[in-house]
């Protein structure tokens, strides 16, 4: 084919090739308006065949411009020539710089952001909007919002030194060049503290997950492409498990996403409160100690269930934050307590794994017992066999480490996990609470008496108290307490109850040996006196 620009013989076009062109610009549309669906089949074997008919010909511009004499005398064509040059470096120009730029954000892509790493070493951070697959399944165009306000904060935070590139639908990328850790490692956690903060969308408050890693990057030893997949990867492991899994994601409904936006606030707006369920010891008739337990008093919804809350909180990563808060909300209210002149309590507190997993746990119950000035053996950690077996080496050193500071530890639920007597010979426990799977019906099951025979049996050869939880009826706290069981839990004596109810209670002592006479104890097999409620 002659090069554009320079002198070709004229060539008459072809009848066929106006034909086509009609059929194409004209026929085809008019054929679609006027008969539907009915005409479809047909019209589009024609078209196939004009096109094919086009592409034998050659590019029509060309072909154009040949019968206006581009490239020859006619001024009509050399001035049609210019033009179509002119409009086609346009249309390249931009597509090259729609190719570099991320449709939603406006940031520079990977492409990039690659060539940029590949001009020598420095530190890459990875940034990660992890609600985007969730809010994206719930409201498309609202996470495509939260993107560009991230990506823009992003912007005004990097200046003009950093290059921001969105590297993925959710992921954006900082390229520090020729900078050490020390340099940016600072940045990126301030950038991020900043990415977390409150977005306005359509008058909705969202509060975006924000995922944060970098690395050290030398585009001499590895190429940059590997790098950033590299980057990736890292990220996505660091935080395996903090989040549910994309399938579950995926799933998840409107009302859990509200309903995790609001938990989040929850946690700064003082909607908290713990409630406290006593523990009653059998032979002083009075209240030895307490669970410390949460609930959330939603400013629309009211009291939101723990069974909805918990494990949202802990599929969204919040866990460790909200066992934080309970540690300290607990020790506080414990410490307060004695000025009231309430007789010294144990407050007990519940442990998740990822409590235990985190560095230096250990230090934050010393720095909180020392804050509130609370003696270590007023408090107890209370943890599930399953949590506590999980991995046994490190609970070994960790529980070691607290009962050092006199702080005593309780296996709740005991016998429904891995229920092996070697975990209790490698680690120490203060207390074993029966879990209430066994102690329902006691009195008349007698599969559960054998094994809550042989749990106060074990607690009493190892020196271990054992506590019986969920005790619902005169008549099981009878059967255990005939057994050698002397602590209780349950709503025979009280249910989970605000502070000030609880210190009431604790305080009514004649109540509570009430509780240890009934008048009148129904007889075997009938129904008990209330309905059994799930804690």
């Amino acid at each position: 084919m002659p090069r554009i620009g320079h002198r070709v013989q004229e060539r008459k076009i072809r009848p066929g090739f106006w034909l086509a062109a009609l059929l194409l610009c004209v026929a085809l549309p008019a054929g679609l308006l006027a008969f539907r669906q009915a005409a479809l089949p047909l019209l589009i074997i024609l078209s196939v065949a004009a096109l094919a008919y086009l592409a034998v010909e050659g590019f029509w511009l060309i072909r154009l411009g040949r019968s206006l004499g581009v490239g020859g005398s006619c001024p009509m064509g050399r001035a049609v020539h210019g033009r179509v040059l002119k409009l086609i470096d346009a249309n390249r120009s931009i597509a090259q710089r729609l190719v570099q730029r991320h449709g939603v954000s406006g940031l520079p892509t990977r492409e990039r952001l690659i060539q940029a790493m590949s001009e020598g070493p420095g530190i890459l951070g990875i940034i990660e909007f992890a609600d985007f697959d969730r809010l994206s399944a719930i409201d498309p165009e609202k996470a495509d919002q939260v993107l560009a306000e991230i990506a823009q904060r992003i912007t005004r935070m990097a200046g003009t030194t950093r290059i921001a590139a969105h590297v993925d639908r959710a992921h954006f990328a900082l390229w520090f060049a020729g900078a050490s850790e020390n340099e940016a490692a600072p940045a990126l956690q301030a950038i991020t503290y900043a990415l977390q903060d409150r977005i306005l969308i359509g008058g909705e408050e969202l509060l975006p997950v924000i995922r944060m890693g970098h690395m050290l990057c030398d585009p001499a030893a590895t190429p940059a492409e590997k790098l950033l997949s590299r980057a990736f990867s890292t990220l996505a492991a660091r935080h395996s498990g903090a989040l549910s899994p994309a399938d579950a994601l995926s799933q998840a409904t409107g009302y859990d996403f509200a309903l995790e936006q609001d938990l989040r606030r929850a946690i700064t707006s003082g909607e908290f409160e713990l409630w406290f369920q006593p523990f009653i010891d059998a032979r002083s008739q009075s209240v030895c100690g307490a669970e410390a337990l949460i609930r959330w008093r939603h400013p629309t919804r009211g009291f939101v269930s723990p069974a909805e809350f918990i494990p949202l909180a802990e599929a969204a990563g919040l866990a460790d934050e909200i066992g934080t808060w309970v540690l300290d909300a607990a020790c506080r209210a414990t410490r307060s307590w004695s000025a009231t002149g309430l007789p010294a309590v144990k407050i007990a507190v519940n442990v998740s794994g990822r409590q235990l997993e985190r560095d230096g746990f250990d230090r934050l119950v010393e720095r909180t017992l020392s804050r509130h000035g609370l003696p270590p053996h007023l408090l107890e950690l209370e943890l599930t066999e399953t949590i506590a077996m999980a991995d046994s080496r490190t609970a070994a050193l960790l529980f070691e480490r607290l009962r050092a500071l006199g702080v005593a530890i309780s296996i709740d639920d005991f016998g429904t996990g891995y229920s092996s007597l070697s975990y209790l010979k490698k680690l120490s426990f203060d207390k074993l609470k029966i879990d209430r799977e066994f102690v329902t019906d006691v009195d008349s099951r007698r599969d559960c008496q054998a094994i809550c025979q042989s749990i106060i049996a074990l607690g009493r050869g190892l020196g271990i108290n054992v506590l019986a939880e969920g005790v619902e009826r005169p008549e099981e706290m009878i059967w255990l307490r005939r057994h050698g069981c002397q602590l209780f839990q349950g709503f025979h004596f009280a249910r989970p109850m605000p502070e000030s109810d609880f210190l009431a209670f604790a305080r009514d002592r004649q109540a509570i040996t009430r509780l240890f006479t009934p008048k009148t104890l129904p007889s075997p097999g009938r129904p008990a006196p209330h309905a059994r409620i799930a804690r």
